[in-house]
């Protein structure tokens, strides 16, 4: 996908929106990750489902079992939420993704809200290097 990080983020935001406006609040957390599937590839959005992603410990690959929701077009993490609120270890959990993979861009994003933008979240890796 050719397009800069904002519109791609702009563009998950939207298929988000789309799963939020048809379901509502109150379903389990795996019922948004497949209806959110859905609409990014209604949207010809790549993304790769519970990616798997090890953590480099010096010079080597611990697999402890990581595994973000979704990676999009290889530039931005998805952590999908079905919660009463939105923990600082959630958000934690979702920059450490960021850092593990040297990524910039993830949104955590919780469906149990009201209206969809109030449990959209961006998180920045400043820790990029």
């Amino acid at each position: 996908m050719n397009i800069t990080l904002n519109e791609l983020t702009e563009k998950i935001i939207g298929s988000a929106i789309k799963v939020h406006r048809t379901l509502g609040p109150g379903f389990l957390e795996a019922v948004y990750q497949a209806a959110l599937a859905h609409e990014l590839k209604k949207a010809k959005i790549s993304f790769e489902k519970e990616k798997a992603l090890p953590v480099v410990y010096g010079k080597i690959f611990l697999d402890v079992g990581f595994r973000c929701d979704f990676l999009i077009d290889k530039r931005v993490i998805i952590e999908c939420k079905a919660v009463r609120d939105v923990t600082p270890l959630d958000h934690a959990q979702l920059l450490n993704y960021l850092k593990i993979t040297k990524l910039q861009v993830g949104l955590l994003i919780n469906f149990n809200v009201r209206m969809l933008t109030s449990g959209i979240k961006r998180i920045v890796n400043k820790y990029n290097e």
